[in-house]
């Protein structure tokens, strides 16, 4: 099984506001470089969607490791959240209806073809692959912005 490393980060100009998203998938010697934008949207949602779109692009099932500065993405799996949404029917312990759970589902379901390790990285600091995400995330709003590019 292959193994490849990515690292996704989210963005949002206002919150909600125009967001955008960035991933960085490293196989080898190999490297992808993807990124989006939304015109309307939250950083949750852009954390969770840089997920879905990197894991969406591997062509067969791979051992990941993938980085997030993000707690709401990293904890959702390393501690449970999703396992438990899942079981109470997509309601918090408060009952309430889970955010994001149109994304959390589609993450579920593209995640599920890999064997995947999800890991914190502290942003905005020293990880050179997490802040490329940032700036691929801020350059899809910019160019959102301009009307570069559609929206993911």
């Amino acid at each position: 099984m292959k193994e490849v490393t990515i690292y996704t980060d989210g963005a949002c100009s206002g919150n909600p506001g125009p967001g955008g998203w960035g991933a960085v998938l490293i196989y080898g010697d190999k490297r992808k470089e993807l990124s989006g934008a939304e015109p309307s949207t939250t950083n949750q949602r852009m954390e969770i969607t840089a997920a879905i779109a990197a894991l969406r692009v591997l062509k067969e099932p791979c051992r990941v490791h993938l980085y997030s500065d993000s707690a709401y993405l990293v904890n959702a799996f390393r501690q449970g959240w999703l396992a438990r949404w899942e079981r109470n029917g997509w309601l918090t312990v408060k009952k309430q209806p889970v955010e994001n759970q149109d994304l959390w589902r589609e993450l579920l379901q593209v995640a599920s073809r890999h064997q995947v390790e999800w890991l914190k990285v502290k942003g905005h600091s020293d990880n050179p692959e997490n802040n490329r995400c940032d700036e691929l995330a801020r350059a899809a709003i910019a160019a959102l912005r301009r009307q570069e590019i559609p929206s993911s």
